[in-house]
């Protein structure tokens, strides 16, 4: 007999059950279940230890689908970004898909771009697939899809934007733009612009409203050709930043409302021949990993992605104790791009 015949020929091993698992610990199927359920609290108990070790040396694994079809869900959660080359965005997925592991959920993610009919179609993909909830950082704030899924009854969580209505997991943006700012006054910058997103996300409105606020305080003019919208990309930010810094007057220091923004601006800083730190300070926001490690590293704006994440999962899932907006406080990183202004 050849070795393909005897492979074919071999007993098929046959899975452990939870039976199976119960029975060898002398405790009920219900008492396995309970233990072994990945979404609940773990039992520090003796007898749970038992269990899982059990569980352990017979080999147990979870059949999702059949546990799927009692509960009438399948454990997965739809996650929607703008794309998964943003740093930001494919950071806080990775927090999620983490986040939603610990409760016994698997998270499948989708992206959109910015095209509204994108998201969309990739909303009812999910959909159709029959995830258990969405959470979406894609919301415009004229947006009509939050608004629809509502009227649908679809659960789901905003992160990172809100719409104001849905439930949403965000930082606390008008305080990350106000430390931002407020750290450049306080080196001695006056003449201080600003790169400010698109304006369609509340997260990019309001580290503008953040900036607008310290200026007002310190009694600052905010300088209109020192200030414009733009997308969230490096090639915008260095769009942008070259328009601002090719100007006979230019500002002593720029706050761009994001990291890849503020990339974008360190090309266009060199492209005129100043020195990010010393002819120019700037501040990101999201202190994403790459920025400490430039050769002049960036100051940015940290806001904690896990807590973000780890609020939008709770929320989803636990909608009975649901408050309509969880805010996680951001915190400023300082480091050699900014300094006080030359005399």
């Amino acid at each position: 007999m050849d070795q393909e015949s005897e492979l074919n020929d071999a007993p098929e091993k046959k899975l452990a059950t939870m039976r199976d698992v119960a029975r060898a610990a002398g405790v009920s199927v219900s008492t396995v279940s309970r233990v072994l359920d990945e979404r609940l609290p773990a039992s520090r108990s003796a007898s749970a230890d038992k269990i899982r070790q059990v569980a352990r040396e017979l080999g147990y694994r979870r059949d999702y689908v059949a546990s799927s079809l009692r509960r009438g869900d399948t454990g997965t959660l739809g996650v929607l970004v703008p794309r998964l080359t943003d740093a930001v965005t494919a950071m806080l997925f990775e927090e999620i898909a983490r986040a939603a592991a610990r409760r016994g959920y698997f998270a499948i993610v989708a992206t959109c771009g910015d095209s509204q009919d994108q998201e969309k179609n990739a909303v009812e993909s999910l959909l159709d697939r029959r995830v258990d909830g969405l959470i979406m950082s894609t919301c415009r704030l004229d947006d009509p899809l939050p608004q629809a899924l509502r009227e649908r009854d679809v659960p789901h969580v905003l992160a990172l934007r809100t719409d104001g209505f849905s439930p949403s997991s965000v930082g606390d943006d008008e305080l990350g733009g106000y430390l931002a700012t407020r750290h450049l006054i306080d080196l001695g910058h006056r003449d201080i612009g600003l790169i400010g997103g698109p304006d369609f996300a509340s997260n990019a409105r309001n580290r503008r409203k953040g900036f607008e606020r310290a200026m007002q305080e310190a009694g600052l003019r905010i300088d209109a050709e020192w200030c414009c919208h733009s997308d969230f990309n490096i090639a915008s930010g260095e769009q942008q930043g070259t328009k601002i810094l090719s100007q006979p007057h230019r500002p002593s220091a720029l706050f761009a409302v994001n990291d890849e923004l503020a990339i974008g601006v360190l090309a266009a800083a060199h492209q005129q021949g100043l020195m990010i730190g010393e002819d120019l300070s700037l501040v990101g926001y999201n202190d994403i990993p790459l920025v400490s490690r430039l050769p002049v590293a960036l100051t940015s704006v940290r806001t904690p992605l896990e807590h973000i994440a780890s609020n939008a999962v709770d929320m989803l899932l636990n909608p009975e104790i649901n408050n309509n907006m969880r805010v996680t406080t951001p915190s400023l990183i300082p480091r050699k791009s900014t300094s006080s202004p030359r005399k």
